[in-house]
């Protein structure tokens, strides 16, 4: 049998991208930037700036897949190029807030959500419902992959139909938040928009998912760039119109501050009894999330704990080959992230240190010469990492000045990596 068999095409590689960046951030983030930035221009720059940043990253990680053969991701990159405490560092960072943190969140937004229906869903059902689909998770790969699918099917149709119906719809009667002035040009300037790009980049977060599985992939110089390239588009032009029809359809007054932003506009939209079933489908699609990143980190959780002593015990499989004890340690992690931060204080500090170490990661592909690039030849390719860097350290600077209790929150989790990592080799 020929390995081609085992391999996927830039279709398949395509639909991995789009479901593993539409999650928590399209529905939730709305409401924070209204607090600042309220310009109908200025929001769809951030969000059009987004998709190029993810896109070029992208390409980037495309690269540095290709080169170390697609294995590991940024453990790999980093630990080759730099050091091993930087492989330890990302693998940790992972761990906590890469694919724990997401979870927290999306069970957040899940139970926020679902409380239109006049009854108060908390913590406990967010923590309770991250174990359900942690326990789902945990038979076999077979009914993993059919619970996994289901819920993703759901996740791109409702978009689809969802932008459809907000498009046709007529605005409401309370009124909207649409604003085409001037003002674009003052806002632009503001460190508010600087700090509404961590949002925005959040919610791109699954840009890198296809590079990760680049030795999967048939023709990779040729299908890779497409399907990267597909799917970041889709996602963008999914994601302005997402926040055209939320502004459409809702004043900034009923938005600003909200996380359940497209709850709002679809009561609106729809009346109260449809506006509830939005939610409903909105809750149903962040299982995808839930599903999607406990997935994947406990796979990575445990090919990071094979190498690492202290955390070996995670490596362990259950009898159908299920990374169980990985899949759980994040299930707990995310609980543990629920009962101690705000929705906004866990989205900040994520997104602050996820956009750190996929900046460091980035930065690897400066040391990949001419000819070990194996997709981009010339040397033009050096403006995809220069720009994300640039606007990187940009969102970095604005964030910290900015958000200092949540940053050092998040540089805190980093620096108590480095103790583990010196304990793991001092000790073990």
């Amino acid at each position: 049998m020929s390995t081609a068999t085992h391999q996927i095409g830039w279709k398949t590689a395509a639909a991995i991208v789009v479901s593993n960046m539409i999650g928590t951030g399209i529905f939730t983030t709305l409401g924070f930037q209204l607090s600042d930035i309220t310009n109908t221009y200025s929001i769809f720059l951030l969000w059009i700036i987004g998709g190029i940043l993810a896109l070029f990253g992208a390409f980037c990680y495309a690269e540095l897949g290709s080169y170390f053969k697609g294995n590991g991701g940024d453990y790999i990159y980093l630990k080759e190029t730099y050091h091993p405490v930087f492989g330890y560092l990302v693998s940790w960072i992972s761990l906590i807030i890469g694919f724990s943190a997401p979870v927290a969140l999306a069970a957040l937004a899940m139970s926020k959500y679902l409380s239109a229906f006049n009854y108060t869903f908390g913590n406990g059902f967010a923590i309770g419902f991250i174990f359900l689909v942690a326990a789902s998770l945990s038979f076999s790969l077979k009914t993993s992959s059919r619970f996994h699918n289901f819920f993703t099917f759901i996740k791109i149709a409702f978009i689809i139909i969802l932008v459809i119906l907000g498009v046709v719809l007529s605005g409401s009667e309370i009124g909207n938040s649409l604003k085409f002035t001037d003002s674009w040009q003052n806002e632009i300037m503001l460190p508010a928009f600087a700090t509404s790009l961590v949002f925005v980049t959040y919610s791109y977060t699954g840009w890198n998912s296809a590079s990760y599985i680049a030795g999967e992939i048939k023709d990779v110089q040729r299908n890779l760039p497409k399907a990267l390239i597909v799917g970041t588009v889709f996602v963008t032009v999914s994601y302005l119109l997402v926040n055209f029809i939320m502004l459409k359809h809702a004043p900034v007054s009923q938005l600003a501050g909200k996380e359940d932003v497209m709850g709002e506009a679809a009561g609106n939209m729809l009346g109260s009894g449809f506006g509830k079933i939005v939610n409903v489908f909105i809750a149903l699609q962040l299982v995808a999330t839930i599903s999607g990143y406990l997935w994947v980190g406990s796979r990575l959780t445990q090919a990071f704990a094979k190498e690492n002593h202290l955390w070996r015990s995670l490596a362990v499989n259950n009898k159908k080959g299920i990374p169980v004890r990985a899949i759980f340690i994040h299930a707990i992690i995310a609980s543990v992230i629920i009962l101690t931060g705000s929705f906004k204080e866990i989205f900040v500090y994520t997104a602050f240190i996820l956009q750190l170490f996929a900046s460091l990661s980035i930065s690897t592909v400066f040391f990949l010469k001419k000819d070990q690039r194996k997709i981009f030849k010339s040397n033009i390719f050096y403006i995809f990492p220069a720009v994300f860097l640039l606007f990187s350290m940009y969102i970095l600077y604005f964030t910290l000045i900015h958000n200092p209790k949540e940053s050092i929150i998040g540089l805190g989790i980093v620096a108590f990596g480095l103790i583990l990592y010196v304990i793991d080799r001092k000790f073990f």
